[in-house]
């Protein structure tokens, strides 16, 4: 099949990439040339403006926005809807806000265009790893494009089968969901990075306390060395908490037992916020994912090796990279 892809930073470039290997056509666009021009000697087909994409695809046609959430999305919706043509597919790849996708997919239709909000989790991996993909709107049109979603998802070999599944939609069993209409794509990708933020921290203030546990504030006799390296690189093997999360860490601690070279400083890039705000709304008690944003806020402000964990973890899975504390 044929695919148009807006932006080509870390996940729009790969993403073009694992469909290029699978024998996808891709016409590709950003507006720094260069990350194009890389595409394009691969085999993709790189052009110069939205326009000159729209051309290059037969119709019907699907061109995929991976860019920050926000102004930028919005202004290539908004131009796409005056280049393309009844019966075409927008898609939304990035981390927008879920009544934004459901605002949208309204206005696309308006215009006779059909629009898939899709959240995408896999992070600079995804090339290798395949791609979770959440998707919100007509089933129709999911699937359509169904072969370009099956040359990005992990595949069943991924992970052992799930006892008891039956005879369900066999396409989560590949790494995708048809999650619901439109907003319904971006509402569950908001939840699973809400609670990917409780995890997280988890996980950081779990280390932080054996990294505390030698602390001089202790008695003497109450003091324990713990070597963390070794502690997650034997946690990832039987332990139930085994996850992507904890290897990354234990590569992370494996490089640098000290994390020395993170600030401690956690970014959030919107999702913890709004899958808060979602369970204020729904008037949902989430005690763990609320503690895990005020714990992102607090790191600005703290010094902490929780701090430094969760950035180590950012940076493996994102390749989100910190900036240094201020003052």
């Amino acid at each position: 099949m044929q695919l148009g892809m807006i932006g080509l930073g870390r996940m729009g470039g790969n993403i073009v990439r694992r469909l290029l290997r699978a024998g996808h056509a891709c016409v590709v666009f950003d507006r720094d040339p260069a990350p194009g021009a890389a595409l394009a000697a691969e085999g993709a087909q790189a052009v110069d403006s939205l326009a000159a994409l729209v051309a290059a695809l037969a119709p019907p046609r699907a061109v995929w926005i991976m860019l920050p959430a926000g102004a930028a999305t919005e202004a290539a919706l908004q131009e796409l809807r005056g280049l393309l043509s009844p019966g075409d597919v927008a898609i939304d790849g990035g981390n927008s806000f879920w009544k934004d996708s459901i605002r949208r997919g309204a206005m696309l239709r308006e215009s006779g265009l059909h629009f898939l909000d899709i959240g995408t989790s896999g992070g600079v991996w995804g090339l290798e790893r395949g791609y979770c993909l959440m998707i919100g709107g007509e089933a129709a049109v999911v699937e359509r494009l169904d072969p370009i979603f099956r040359a990005l998802v992990p595949g069943r070999a991924s992970a052992a089968p799930t006892p008891g599944r039956g005879s369900r939609d066999p396409r989560p069993e590949e790494g995708y969901v048809h999650a619901g209409p439109n907003g319904a794509g971006h509402f569950v990708k908001m939840v699973h990075n809400g609670i990917e933020y409780g995890m997280m921290q988890a996980m950081a203030e779990g280390l932080d306390l054996m990294a505390h546990a030698a602390s001089p504030s202790l008695p003497e006799a109450h003091r324990l060395a713990l070597n963390l390296p070794d502690i997650a690189e034997a946690w990832r093997r039987g332990s139930v908490v085994a996850s992507w999360l904890l290897d990354l860490t234990a590569q992370a601690l494996a490089q640098d037992p000290e994390l020395a070279g993170y600030s401690g400083t956690v970014g959030d890039s919107g999702e913890g916020r709004w899958t808060v705000q979602a369970a204020v709304e729904a008037g949902v008690p989430a005690h763990v994912l609320a503690a895990a944003l005020w714990a992102r806020f607090a790191s600005r402000d703290e010094d902490h090796f929780a701090g430094k964990v969760l950035s180590a973890m950012r940076k493996g899975f994102g390749g989100h990279l910190e900036p240094p504390k201020q003052g």
